[in-house]
């Protein structure tokens, strides 16, 4: 009897734990890869690396555990805002293709899991 309470008690515990988790769906990879590609994105930003623009490396770095940061990362890619480049200069970072907020969504989660 008490093994049952205590087995009972540790599966309520775990599952009420699992439900503070946020929901997010897994990263599909290739899709945000494709429109990194379709966007030329690679042409000022890397992977691991500062190019003409932050690395996601460093983005990830800067958003990544914030409330907001998922936000603000398609707020940066959607929105034409002015971005400082490496070399100091300021232009207009480039809006990304697409409109579809799951698109958005999973680029902005693959970018912040760099």
């Amino acid at each position: 009897m008490k093994q049952v309470s205590i087995s009972l008690i540790f599966g309520a515990t775990v599952m009420s734990l699992a439900s503070l988790l946020p929901a997010h769906a897994a990263v599909n990879a290739a899709a945000a890869e494709e429109l990194v590609e379709r966007n030329d994105c690679y042409n000022c930003h890397a992977l691991a690396k500062t190019k003409k623009g932050p690395s996601f490396k460093k983005i990830a770095a800067k958003y990544k555990g914030k409330p907001d940061g998922q936000d603000k990362a398609i707020k940066n890619m959607t929105a034409g805002l002015k971005v400082k480049l490496a070399d100091g200069t300021e232009e207009t970072h480039k809006v990304i293709d697409t409109k579809d907020p799951k698109e958005l969504k999973n680029l902005a989660d693959w970018i912040l899991s760099r």
